[in-house]
């Protein structure tokens, strides 16, 4: 089984920028690819980036391209998301996920193992 915490969460100001961590621990040795998911209130968890594990493969949402980024450090398994001119509409409980197949997917019921989830809101 995997645990995930995630961190980094905040307040800030449009235009800003927040890196999120995700540490990883238990059976790691079962991770192949992991994913950012966020949930705003009222809305249904969506898709943000996701990467795989070794191979360095990367996804992200459209309209998180280009100003986010996916990146993992196997030796501390972690997987960060580092957020840059972020917006009000970015606003949402951000999740990370991992999953034990190596393509990456963009469904959250395709991952196995969740966090608890860290808030991000970025004011106007």
């Amino acid at each position: 089984q995997v645990q995930l915490v995630e961190s980094g969460g905040g307040l800030v100001q449009a235009g800003a920028s927040l890196r999120l961590s995700c540490a990883a621990s238990g059976r790691t040795v079962s991770i192949y690819s992991m994913g950012w998911f966020r949930q705003a209130p009222g809305k249904e968890r969506e898709f943000v980036a996701a990467i795989s594990w070794s191979g360095g493969n990367e996804y992200y949402a459209d309209s998180v391209k280009g100003r986010f980024t996916i990146s993992r450090d196997n030796a501390k398994n972690t997987v960060d998301l580092q957020m840059n001119s972020l917006k009000p509409e970015d606003t949402a409980i951000y999740y990370c996920a991992a999953r034990s197949y190596r393509r990456l997917a963009l469904r959250p019921q395709e991952y196995d193992s969740w966090g608890q989830g860290t808030q991000v809101t970025v004011s106007s």
